[in-house]
């Protein structure tokens, strides 16, 4: 028997991973009345019962029976019923930018209409919930591909996740230092493939760029010390409670070293199964477009 309660903040992407649940052989249920979750905790603990696997989605639309959630909790802890507590967390900019984009109000943003206010309140409602919480999934940089990845690694494949999501990040110094960058790390110490002529219409995602990077026994070394730092920090970050690790790593204009070193790193990482991971190449095309301007 499995028992998932499907919760977390408004914008997080909850309806999404309930689909997805569904799609994995969930009996996927949203918004059910508060009072009803014991029922179906007990119909789930029935020995015998065709539905073995059930999603609840819980939020703050349940009104004034939210308030009784923790009670029921305990209730559930009581009578020995199991089930697990998967949290979707985003940051404040990226669920005010949903919002924007989606053009809806927040359920709590009341009289003054602000999302920001409604994010503040729900935040303090749902504190019980994600301390509680058995996977705290960011989805703040996730793409809909990426969360089912992630959920499809806890709930079909049942590998142990620690709730650290990695983005690993190419960029270009010239168009600035992202703004939500964790670790920053400068390889324009690196020889440019820009001024090889072959090379500069290609990029780090070429071959002939990568082997004109990695040739170079810094970047060799570069690489084994910045792994050999990320792998040490991982687990560090995760006993914190660190849920969204972003390593930026640039050069000038975010198309050839960078994302040389990116994918590598990105490689090296991508083998560990106890975290997710992702990378992005954020201005491998913004010189092309520069210049056609």
């Amino acid at each position: 028997m499995r028992f998932v309660v499907v919760t977390g903040m408004s914008g997080a992407g909850k309806s999404t991973a309930l689909k997805m649940l569904e799609d994995m052989g969930y009996f996927c249920v949203d918004n059910l009345p508060v009072p009803l979750i014991p029922k179906l905790a007990e119909l789930l603990a029935v020995p015998g019962s065709e539905m073995n696997k059930a999603a609840l989605g819980v939020d703050i639309r349940s009104g004034e029976s939210f308030r009784q959630l923790e009670a029921v909790m305990r209730d559930l802890d009581r009578a020995g019923l199991q089930y697990e507590i998967l949290y979707l967390e985003s940051s404040d900019d990226v669920l005010i930018k949903r919002y924007k984009e989606t053009r809806r109000f927040h359920p709590l943003s009341g009289n003054s209409g602000r999302v920001d206010e409604g994010i503040q309140r729900e935040r303090e409602k749902l504190d019980f919930l994600k301390k509680k919480a058995d996977y705290l999934v960011d989805t703040s940089h996730m793409l809909t591909r990426e969360l089912r990845k992630e959920l499809a690694k806890i709930f079909v494949q049942n590998k142990e996740y620690k709730n650290l999501y990695i983005t690993v990040l190419s960029f270009g110094f010239k168009y600035g230092i992202p703004s939500d960058a964790d670790l920053v790390f400068d390889v324009r110490f690196l020889p440019n493939p820009y001024y090889i002529e072959e090379l500069r219409p290609l990029s780090g995602n070429d071959r002939a760029v990568r082997d004109y990077v990695m040739e170079n026994d810094k970047a060799g070394k570069f690489l084994e010390k910045l792994l050999d730092m990320t792998e040490f920090l991982i687990p560090n970050y995760i006993a914190e409670g660190k849920t969204q690790l972003v390593i930026g790593i640039g050069c000038t204009g975010g198309k050839h070293r960078s994302v040389t070193l990116a994918n590598e790193l990105y490689e090296a990482l991508e083998k560990a199964e106890n975290y997710g991971i992702r990378i992005e190449h954020r201005d491998i095309g913004k010189d092309t477009i520069t210049k056609a301007r």
